[in-house]
């Protein structure tokens, strides 16, 4: 499904922050940045990356420019790309929790994501504990009309037996929510002793709604003393004829608040919003306050999307 390649030879100069394979003649070359974290504690929590190749002038634009064209590196894989927000609700029986590995995989009409990793929940520092729910993210490139899941774990640890009791995924840019019942155990010694399981949507609960698009929003922090915020920032977009996004949270968790909005900095994030056309009347920026350093000087804020036609 991938097209890999083996490390180039030290002689050879790397491309500036991306992936590259070609042909044994040089006739070909194939580019897929990355610029993103592969780290639990980091980023959306995900160790391993789905990458999509993208023009060669998009890299070598890159480098000419001194980084000047990564927000629409960002944008032009996002587009190629479906982020599913994952959602994993433990039942709530005695002994339902598990310290197990957690695995999921997802079918479409066109591919599968592989097996992913459920190891960093953006809800609970400690996963699938009884009664609770936990979310993830996945991101994969086009796997066509999401069919079925298979979702399971390695039946490692102290408390391996695991009650499930439904998954959740929803998927903006595709304007789908879906719902995977399962009220089962994954458990050697209970039910059929299965520690995996295949689970397909429940049609009565499936919810459609209107596509989210991704936007780049670049935030631009003032060069003035004590300019930079630890609160957590928000956004809203505005349309014409009164459309509007939902609120959305810039940063994905506290790690990220503490890391970015600094004195001087430059913060760019990839966000999937509801459409609010091809104008952005104006914006709605601001952030919760709370902490030691919340207040906040902002410099100014940049947007960028692609139209229908790609540009």
């Amino acid at each position: 499904r991938l097209l890999t390649s083996r490390r180039a030879p030290r002689e050879q100069p790397p491309v500036k922050s991306c992936v590259s394979a070609g042909c044994c003649c040089h006739s070909c070359r194939y580019y897929f940045p990355c610029q993103r974290w592969l780290a639990v504690e980091e980023d959306d929590g995900q160790i391993v990356r789905e990458l999509v190749p993208v023009d060669e002038a998009f890299v070598k634009k890159d480098t000419e420019n001194d980084g000047q064209s990564l927000a629409t590196l960002g944008l032009e894989q996002k587009a190629k790309s479906t982020t599913y927000t994952v959602k994993v609700k433990t039942g709530d029986k005695k002994n339902a929790g598990t310290d197990a590995n957690v695995f999921i995989t997802l079918y479409g009409s066109k591919d599968d994501t592989g097996i992913v990793s459920l190891k960093a929940s953006k809800i609970n520092k400690n996963k699938f504990e009884r009664g609770k729910v936990d979310e993830f993210t996945v991101e994969s490139v086009d796997i066509g009309d999401l069919k079925k899941i298979k979702i399971g774990h390695d039946n490692k640890g102290n408390s391996t037996g695991w009650f499930l009791e439904w998954v959740e995924i929803d998927a903006p840019s595709l304007g789908l929510c879906l719902k995977f019942p399962c009220g089962r155990w994954l458990d050697k010694s209970e039910d059929d002793g299965a520690v995996e399981r295949i689970i397909f949507p429940a049609e009565l609960q499936t919810t459609e709604y209107i596509p989210f698009v991704p936007y780049e929003i670049t935030v631009y922090t003032s060069d003035i003393f004590g300019a930079g915020t630890d609160a957590e920032v928000f956004i809203v977009l505005y349309g014409s004829d009164g459309i509007c996004t939902q609120q959305k949270s810039l940063c994905v968790n506290k790690r990220e608040q503490r890391m970015y909005f600094e004195r001087n900095s430059v913060n760019q994030f990839i966000v999937e919003l509801e459409d609010v056309g091809d104008i952005i009347e104006k914006i709605r920026i601001g952030h919760k306050g709370g902490g030691l350093n919340s207040g906040w000087h902002l410099d100014r804020v940049t947007i960028r999307r692609l139209l229908p036609n790609g540009k």
